[in-house]
């Protein structure tokens, strides 16, 4: 969403950001009076990385580009996968069905007519196997956009990793794995709160030891944001989750340093130009701070903020979505000139289908088009010392903290999310703004103002196939002939002792992995161990 204006002709009278910062005329050195530079912004590189977390930002190395990938079955989602990484795409970002997501096995009841739709299916090892055949596991870093069973599908990462000859030390997984934001967000929770926290700190724990190149966490603000938040609060939750998964792993023992480096962050990129640039700036500044003042930590890895910046699906129209094309070229701006290490588009037909592959490429080559054409690798933070960023950047910075004291204030991320405080602030949120669009005080190009009369837009809609569904049905009914079932039933047997005595789960899942065990077998067996979480009524 854009910001609001108060209008007379062509003249702005007032604009007021979605933050609720009213935008000034003019800013000036006044605006920025108090700022210290080496306190409050800094060099590139140096605490407290305002100004981005690698000294030459992206002289040295270009961001990494990293599509939202995957769906049907894994033979073609490995076909996808190949497709952009020889078209110059430089990290991996797997999309997984619903059922996959929920922890529901292709044969499941609940999972029918979903399987391969939104994402890729997955029930066994042997579709890793497939998915990922010919990557360079060392050379390309995958995301996992899994959350509520990410303990699972990471520990099918490692596995497949190891067949194929992969050290465990080369191979950089991140899977999203932010419970919190998926209650407040997307819905696709499992187990309650507090061991699915549990599970988090798992992989958490298990990640430093024996997988020191993943990011075990990838806290997910953008589906905050996706829901119904404002720039604001997409910051200050996504800060407020992060502070609880890191009070968690404190208390198993382990020192700040030790995991919060591998900690990444996804953002949401749509809106205002110049406000999304602020946005990253103070959470840069935020999260470095917190890291150093709160947890104490030494190392300034742990004070950098690593994120993902996606560019933006509630940003993208059903109507005219040749625009979304112009869309994501500027979110991708944004991305650049904010300093984030990498970027994900939204490609121009998602308002209506999964990414052709002609609209995937061009949302690749938009990447490559900043990358090489633009200038936007010639220096670090070209917008810095801008009277207006840097007053943004504050202001933002302050109204993230005082929507963080009141999560704090009632206890913590943990309980709001539990008693649906953040759900209902969301939603309301969200209300406002669908309320607003409609009214015509948000302007969306060609929705609600240059509406063009067309006819219908033709998208290439990506189809949903049955036979997807019975060919993955038969995987895993031949899988299951083939594995050692007593082996399995003893992995699983594992696998709940290790739940039930609050160990980590992590080296069990590996071997439940490996004897073959199904996604939708080890998930019911943290079913019958935690139960399933029960979804608080907001309103």
């Amino acid at each position: 969403m854009h910001a609001t204006y108060l209008k007379e002709g062509e003249e702005i009278k007032e604009a007021i950001l979605e933050s609720g910062i009213k935008v000034k005329p003019v800013y000036t050195q006044e605006d920025i009076k108090h700022l210290d530079y080496n306190t409050d912004l800094g060099n590139p590189g140096v605490y407290p990385y305002t100004r981005g977390i690698h000294p030459d930002m992206f002289r040295k190395r270009p961001w990494t580009i990293r599509q939202y990938a995957g769906f049907g079955t894994p033979a073609e989602s490995n076909e996808r996968f190949k497709f952009l990484i020889a078209n110059g795409q430089t990290g991996l970002n797997v999309a997984f069905d619903l059922p996959t997501q929920m922890g529901l096995d292709s044969d499941d009841p609940l999972a029918e007519g979903e399987v391969g739709r939104v994402g890729m299916a997955v029930d066994t090892l042997r579709d890793f196997e497939i998915a990922f055949k010919d990557i360079q596991l060392d050379r390309i870093g995958t995301s996992l956009t899994i959350n509520a069973v990410a303990s699972v599908a990471l520990a099918m990462y490692q596995v497949v990793a190891e067949k194929y000859g992969f050290p465990l030390d080369k191979i950089s997984a991140t899977p999203q794995n932010d419970i919190l934001k998926e209650i407040v967000g997307r819905g696709t929770w499992i187990f309650p709160v507090e061991p699915s926290i549990r599970l988090i700190g798992d992989t958490i724990e298990y990640s430093s030891k024996v997988l020191p190149r993943t990011y075990p966490v990838s806290v997910s603000g953008y589906h905050i944001r996706e829901s119904g938040a404002n720039p604001v609060q997409e910051i200050a939750y996504a800060l407020e989750i992060a502070i609880t998964y890191v009070n968690h792993v404190l208390e198993r023992g382990l020192d700040c340093d030790d995991f919060v480096s591998r900690i990444s962050f996804n953002l949401d990129i749509y809106g205002n130009f110049f406000e999304q640039i602020a946005k990253f700036r103070a959470v840069r500044r935020l999260w470095a701070r917190i890291v150093k003042e709160r947890f104490g930590a030494k190392s300034p890895r742990s004070m950098q903020f690593r994120m993902l910046a996606g560019g933006g699906g509630s940003g993208l129209t059903k109507q005219q979505p040749e625009n979304n094309i112009v869309r994501g070229a500027y979110y991708a701006m944004i991305s650049a000139l904010s300093g984030t290490q990498t970027q994900g588009l939204c490609s121009y037909d998602e308002a209506y289908t999964i990414p052709s592959e002609k609209a995937a490429l061009i949302s690749l080559m938009t990447n490559h088009i900043l990358m090489e054409e633009m200038g936007l690798r010639d220096t670090a933070d070209p917008l810095g010392g801008s009277y207006y960023v840097e007053s943004l950047t504050s202001q933002i910075e302050e109204l993230v903290k005082a929507e963080m004291q009141k999560v704090e204030d009632m206890g913590g991320m943990a309980y709001a999310v539990d008693t649906g405080y953040v759900q209902r602030e969301v939603a309301r949120q969200a209300y406002q703004q669908e309320k607003a669009l409609q009214e015509g005080t948000i302007i969306k190009v060609g929705v609600n103002k240059f509406v063009v009369e067309e006819d219908e837009p033709n998208i290439e809609l990506h189809q949903y196939q049955p036979e997807v569904t019975a060919e993955q049905i038969n995987r895993t009914k031949e899988i299951k002939r083939e594995r050692d079932s007593r082996t399995v039933v003893q992995t699983l047997k594992d696998v709940e002792s290790a739940a039930k005595s609050k160990r980590n789960v992590m080296p069990y899942l590996v071997e439940a992995v490996k004897a073959y065990a199904t996604m939708g077998e080890m998930t019911a067996v943290f079913k019958d161990v935690y139960g399933e979480f029960k979804e608080p009524s907001i309103f």
